[in-house]
């Protein structure tokens, strides 16, 4: 695996180093000792997969409070998308700065979000799936989000949306006094 540094502190691409012969290829998506030279040490706890079928669809941005704020890593592994991560860490000198990158199954990418970032996706095929890394429990007393829109935020999606689910349309925007988590 290769780690690529993003203007995020903490924020890393992830590409796969792909072994190929006459049956087709393997690689590896995780490996503790590897992780660790980017500071990861948490355990990851739960494994999620999620379907989308429609083009331009968007999920997100989602993130958890603390003391049930998670580490994430992402990987699509059929179709194409646009993920994003924002910075909400209160700290930061990138507070509410975004990073998007392309995951598909043809480039096996990954996106390790680390904590104190929102995280959402658009779909730029049909027929996306991804794989989610989580290094806590989902505790919905303390999940929260942010409206993909958020004018704040200025994210650049790529297409126009076509599909959203009524949970994250309804999603706030970022209120004035928002100082981060």
């Amino acid at each position: 695996m290769t780690f690529h540094a993003t203007p995020l502190e903490g924020l890393f691409t992830v590409e796969l180093s792909v072994f190929q012969d006459e049956r087709g290829w393997f690689g590896r998506t995780y490996c503790k000792e590897e992780f660790a030279a980017i500071g990861h040490s948490a355990e990851w706890t739960q494994l999620n997969h999620s379907f989308t079928k429609d083009k331009a669809a968007i999920r997100g941005l989602h993130y958890q409070r603390p003391p049930f704020s998670e580490i994430k890593m992402v990987r699509c592994i059929s179709g194409e998308v646009f993920d994003v991560a924002v910075d909400l860490r209160a700290a930061s000198p990138t507070f509410l700065h975004w990073f998007g990158t392309i995951l598909s199954a043809e480039n096996k990418r990954m996106l390790y979000i680390p904590v104190g970032f929102a995280h959402g996706f658009q779909t730029l095929t049909e027929d996306c799936e991804l794989l989610y890394h989580h290094s806590s429990f989902y505790t919905p007393g303390y999940e929260r989000g942010i409206r993909f829109d958020d004018p704040t935020l200025g994210i650049k999606w790529p297409l126009e949306l076509s599909v959203i689910s009524q949970r994250d349309s309804g999603l706030p925007y970022l209120a004035p006094s928002f100082k981060g988590i």
